[in-house]
């Protein structure tokens, strides 16, 4: 019984041909000189638009000139490998078509995503309100956007839920009011308490002079009367000013004796009746 030879050598000389050598070093220089070549694109990109064009929409450009020079970098290898171009498309074509039917949630959140860059309800860096979840703005994608909330937690939205919900944009404009329902006692001198409560205002160093803060009855309360307090500040300033804001009032309202209630109940006994009370005391299943 003879065990058959393997020729290595021979083997070798029909796999490394010079026709495959070039091919390898045809794909390696792809590699090579591709991506540094889309980084570069990208990034000349970047600064032809930073001037031009917000933050959201230089991002989803950069990453549209990013994809784009890999898909190129993608089909060129394919074509060096004898693929042809013709059949890539027509097969490319016909999975785009199933893809789309399996894709519309997909599709829809494209389209969501075309109509919050072109609105600008937002921009990257700005502190937004949707629902429950509060947070700077991250990134606006054609799919999502990117939302890191103040105690460091990632949330991904889907942009087809951002068009149909509410957005608060937090940070806007330049100036924010403070509003802080403040509620006194009943005995309490109401007109020396807005008197208080306006040179709380004006002596805040973080508060803004113009315009002139707010103050005004709001409603008569259960337990007291509700006073709206409105103080304007920057935007970057609002939750120090909030806190000192707060800080100032309870230390004044101790000052000046001004009772800040709190919910209540008196029983009465209209009948002037002396009210029945029943004690169970339990003992060894006893009732005392």
């Amino acid at each position: 019984m003879t065990t058959p030879f393997i020729d290595m050598h021979k083997l070798l000389l029909d796999f490394v041909t010079p026709e495959r050598i070039s091919l390898y070093v045809r794909i390696i220089l792809i590699f090579v000189i591709g991506f540094p070549l889309v980084r570069f694109a990208r990034g000349l990109t970047g600064r032809l638009i930073k001037e031009k064009l917000s933050v959201q929409s230089e991002m989803l450009i950069k990453r549209v000139v990013y994809y784009l020079g890999i898909l190129i970098i993608f089909v060129s290898i394919l074509n060096e490998l004898g693929f042809k171009l013709s059949a890539l498309l027509g097969a490319a074509g016909v999975l785009g078509i199933a893809i789309g039917f399996a894709s519309q949630t997909s599709f829809s959140n494209i389209i969501s995503g075309i109509f919050l860059i072109s609105e600008k309800p937002f921009a990257v860096g700005d502190i937004i309100q949707i629902g429950n979840t509060v947070g700077y703005v991250l990134s606006v994608d054609l799919l999502s956007i990117k939302v890191r909330t103040f105690d460091y937690r990632f949330v991904r939205i889907p942009n087809e839920n951002m068009i149909k919900a509410e957005i608060i944009n937090l940070t806007k404009f330049e100036n924010r009011r403070v509003n802080l329902n403040i509620l006194v006692s009943y005995k309490d001198n109401l007109n020396k308490v807005l008197e208080l409560l306006r040179d709380i205002a004006g002596r805040e160093p973080l508060a803004l002079k113009e315009p002139e803060a707010t103050v005004q009855i709001d409603s008569f309360a259960d337990s007291g009367v509700s006073i709206m307090f409105g103080v304007w500040g920057l935007t970057e300033n609002f939750i120090p000013l909030k806190t000192a804001l707060l800080l100032k009032v309870k230390e004044r309202f101790e000052q000046e004796k001004i009772e800040i209630p709190f919910p209540h109940i008196t029983i009465a006994n209209i009948e002037d009746k002396p009210l029945p009370v029943k004690l169970n005391n339990q003992k060894n299943g006893i009732d005392v």
